[in-house]
Order: C-alpha cells, then structure tokens, then sequence
C-alpha cells in the first residue's frame, strides 16, 4: 500500500507515521530523513541539494523527486511506503504520479491530519528540546524530572526559537498556503482522508488505521 500522510506543524505526523508504519509492516519514507543521509553520505544528490541549501534557496523540485525516487526503489519498499513531507506542491505530486506509474503503481491513499491552530500551539509552544542529545519533552504532558535539565544526558533543555509562537503561527500560514491546492488535487482524485488530529494520539491512530484497513 503506498500512503502519502499530509499535516500542518505540530499535527503529530512523525509520532502517527512511526506506529502506522510499524503496524502496517511498510517504511516511513520520510523527506527530512532522505536529506540528511544524502548529505550525511555526500551523495551527488546530496551534494546538489546543499548547494541551494547553502544559498539560502529552495531545493529544486526534480532534486527532491530524484531522492525519493532513489529511496522508494529500495527493497523495503517494494510491499509499500508512507511517504511524509512529499509531496509539497502540485508539480510535485504530478511527478510522483508519473514516477509510480511508469512502475504500474499508484497512491492509494492521503491521509490528512487535521489539527486546529489552539491545538498545534498548545503542542508546540509548550515543547522542549535537549541542547546535546535532542530529548524531547513538554512542559505539560511530559516535563523533565529537574525543569530546564535533560533525564537521558543532563543537558539544557530550551524552548526552539520555531517553537515560539509568532514563528509558528508563520509556518502555520506558509503551509496552508502551500497544501491547500494539494489537498484539492488529492480531493478530486477520491483519495483524501481527513483524519481528527485534535485527538488524542492513540483516537488517531485507530482513526487512521481504520481508514487505511477499510
């Protein structure tokens, strides 16, 4: 089954594409993942992303379908694949569908995590990161034993400057602007699902699961 999972900020795609991957025995392709290990690897993919990354531009859209092409080829994926962060833009899911088609295969399902803003920044502003091992905390549900002291390393827990309100409030309206003809394109093609992130994890975890089964 090939998923392509869609959501704002803070709607919970990592934690929700983790346990649904798992269940459904299919990888997380996950965009922010290929970057690094191209990167990380000096790939010639790699390579040509940094060099507009570096330049403060936007990655081309063939080179980021280029790496998902790449990773989508493995041999884990030959049974499925959840893809989160890709597409970002019409051309680019028409490239997908070019790209799957060309193997006989298609999107069988988009989920769409839908999250009101008081919830993503309720998650988001009360979020804390570990400065050395990169621990993840909440003030609210899951505070570290010693405030501002990681448990796993003992190091500085901070609030992310992308975790203050303005900054998300931004990245919230730069991917309205950016999803909404892509939820349409899927929309006209039967193939949304709206899921309810405001849940909590485990509700939309079955929710989507239920979808997905069904």
């Amino acid at each position: 089954m090939n998923v392509i999972l869609l959501g704002p900020p803070g709607a919970g795609k990592g934690t929700q594409a983790s346990s649904v991957s798992k269940d459904l025995g299919i990888p997380h392709v996950s965009t922010g993942d290929m970057f690094r290990e191209n990167l990380k690897k000096g790939t010639p993919l790699g390579l040509e992303a940094k060099k507009y990354m570096d330049a403060g531009a936007l990655v081309p859209d063939q080179v980021v379908v280029d790496m998902v092409r790449d990773r989508i080829a493995k041999a884990d994926c030959a049974g499925g694949f959840l893809l989160d962060g890709f597409p970002r833009t019409i051309v680019q899911a028409e490239k997908l569908d070019a790209m799957l088609a060309s193997k006989q295969q298609k999107i069988d399902m988009v989920l769409n995590l839908a999250c009101s803003p008081k919830t993503i920044l309720a998650r988001l502003t009360g979020r804390r990161v570990c400065r050395a091992c990169g621990a993840i905390y909440h003030v609210r549900n899951m505070p570290p034993k010693k405030e501002g002291v990681c448990d796993a390393c003992g190091g500085e827990v901070y609030q992310r400057n992308d975790d203050k309100e303005e900054t998300i409030m931004n990245r919230l309206d730069v991917y309205n602007r950016q999803t909404a003809d892509l939820i349409a394109y899927y929309q006209q093609r039967d193939l949304l699902k709206n899921v309810n992130a405001d849940a909590p994890r485990e509700q939309t975890e079955a929710e989507m699961l239920a979808a997905l089964r069904a």
